[in-house]
């Protein structure tokens, strides 16, 4: 049975994805996600989710998707000792070194490799197995055709089924900055640098600005450069992954409201169910209604967090720290 992995911010969001047939999900530790502190969670609110997730069968993981320093690792991994003691079922990894020495560290904790980590090819996968990893994300760019080879790895397979392609690597923004980079630490003294996801702050979304094009310093190329960074439902693919075998298929949205997300786990929960129960007698038509309702919602919503954060990028930085 194909896995749906959903996301959660916040206690309310937790008692959604439950409620409305997650399988499990999973968290952003606050300071350690790629996310704002409002869509991460304390110690206690990681606690808290276990006991209400597993209550209910669902499990959880917590997503550790920056890329920490070496001064930072042996503080992580204090805190993988606290997010394990309370009951965590695995962690979604984006760096290399932090997957081998979590592995090193606590060998029974199922690691998820991140679409950070960017998979392309099946060497990659063999790598990653190599240091401990159980499952890994497809990058969004890779067909179902080269997906399929998957199944002959002895590794779990993710699939996005909403998301965003990025025009470069998806889940590793070097863009996010350009506006703001600012230097600080957080209660634990742990580094964050607000504007670069990569270290701890969040994604201005920046490529998704007005950006035009000069050859030269006079001469306009184009007036209106369009980096892509489109926001996805996956729906007609969702019959043939898991025709494939593909062991999780994995939403993003811990940023949404509570009710938007509630929709978008209910409608997977239940298409899912759907093409599980009659494959033959499956029909895409109805499900294509429902989901442009969601969409709208969802548009509306990503609309206007993205003119939020195009606002605060541009605030001043503060003289920070050494």
């Amino acid at each position: 049975m194909v896995e749906l992995l959903v996301p959660a911010g916040n206690i309310q969001m937790v008692q959604a994805a439950v409620e409305n047939g997650a399988n499990s999900l999973y968290v952003g530790p606050r300071g350690w996600s790629r996310r704002r502190d409002a869509y991460e969670m304390s110690d206690e609110a990681l606690r808290e989710s276990v006991r209400i997730a597993h209550a209910r069968g669902v499990k959880v993981r917590a997503a550790v998707n920056t890329h920490p320093t070496s001064s930072e690792l042996a503080p992580l991994l204090r805190q993988m000792e606290v997010w394990v003691g309370d009951g965590i079922d695995g962690v979604i990894l984006s760096d290399v070194g932090v997957m081998a020495a979590v592995h090193q560290a606590f060998p029974a904790l199922s690691i998820h490799a991140s679409i950070g980590a960017n998979i392309l090819n099946d060497e990659d996968i063999l790598f990653y197995r190599e240091i401990g990893v159980s499952q890994v994300v497809a990058d969004t760019k890779l067909s179902l055709k080269e997906l399929r080879s998957r199944r002959e790895i002895e590794v779990g397979v993710e699939v996005l089924i909403h998301a965003n392609k990025c025009y470069t690597y998806l889940g590793k923004c070097w863009m996010s900055p350009y506006h703001r980079l600012e230097r600080g630490h957080d209660e634990t003294g742990k580094d964050f640098f607000k504007g670069s996801p990569n270290r701890g702050g969040l994604d201005y979304r920046v490529c998704l600005e007005a950006w035009s094009l000069w050859r030269g310093n006079q001469d306009r190329w184009a007036d209106r450069v369009s980096l892509k960074n489109d926001a996805f439902f996956l729906l007609d693919d969702i019959p043939p992954l898991i025709d494939m075998g593909v062991h999780t298929l994995k939403m993003q949205g811990r940023e949404y409201a509570v009710d938007l997300v509630g929709r978008m786990v209910k409608f997977y929960r239940d298409l899912i169910d759907a093409y599980t129960a009659d494959p033959r007698g499956f029909d895409l038509d109805p499900w294509k209604t429902r989901l442009a309702q969601i969409q709208a919602q969802r548009d509306l919503e990503r609309a206007k967090g993205t003119l939020d954060l195009f606002n605060e990028a541009r605030q001043p930085v503060r003289t920070c720290c050494t």
